[in-house]
């Protein structure tokens, strides 16, 4: 099995607060060590607990930059964008003095959005300290949905921070960061709910032949071993969120 620890709840609520609570204390070790930190988070519909958690802890949010893992290219007007997300749940609270940096860019292409999206996370002090990852039904991660355009070459590219990605099941051209990035974060977190993705998750890590899912590839290839937070809780079917 890939690199892995599994941190396993009863109920949502118990996973958001304990997760919370172990992503500040890693920001605040960051913060003591080098002044600055920065987090990449997640959408769909599971984060929500977290971040309302995460929001009131008692850090100095005022030193930490809140990012994306990946966004659809909408503006965050749209209730399908993740910075919307970010904004109503996340950056509240105590949070509401972090600075946070979009991917969404207002231009005409997904392709400019990601240049202009990527100049900006190369001003972030890299690498960033915490991503917190979700994954579908598919077994896609962030953006790297299995269908995708190239999808085999995106999840290679190192001379990028953030790529444009296409894909059928995704609904609508997006942007992520890239996988080596994501893998380079301090801390790696994988949170999902539900049996089904429980099921599919310990069934990614295990497989030795054949394709590997981008969840899998994630896992393989973080810096560190990946933190798996899971409850039982009601969780998306459409396999095209987390």
């Amino acid at each position: 099995m890939a690199k892995a620890v599994w941190h396993e709840f009863a109920a949502s609520e118990a996973l958001a607060e304990t997760l919370a609570e172990a992503v500040a204390q890693h920001l605040a070790a960051a913060l003591e060590k080098r002044g600055m930190a920065s987090i990449a988070v997640s959408g769909g519909s599971t984060p929500a607990p977290f971040f309302r958690a995460l929001s009131r802890k008692k850090i100095d949010w005022a030193r930490i930059i809140v990012t994306l893992v990946d966004e659809r290219f909408v503006p965050p007007s749209s209730e399908r964008s993740n910075a919307a997300l970010a904004s109503r749940y996340l950056l509240q609270n105590d949070a509401a003095r972090a600075s946070f940096v979009p991917l969404y860019q207002p231009v005409e292409t997904v392709e400019e959005a990601a240049e202009k999206a990527d100049e900006e996370i190369g001003r972030l002090p890299l690498p960033l300290d915490v991503v917190v990852l979700g994954m579908g039904l598919d077994g896609h991660t962030a953006s790297f949905f299995p269908d995708a355009e190239d999808i085999a070459l995106k999840l290679q590219v190192e001379n990028r921070r953030v790529l444009p990605i296409h894909a059928r099941s995704a609904g609508e051209p997006r942007l992520t960061l890239s996988m080596p990035l994501l893998c380079q974060a301090r801390l790696m977190v994988l949170h999902i709910e539900g049996q089904e993705k429980r099921r599919l998750l310990e069934a990614a890590l295990a497989e030795e032949t054949g394709a590997k899912l981008p969840v899998r590839i994630a896992v393989e290839q973080a810096a560190a071993p990946v933190a798996i937070y899971w409850a039982p809780g009601a969780a998306s079917a459409s396999g095209k969120r987390p």
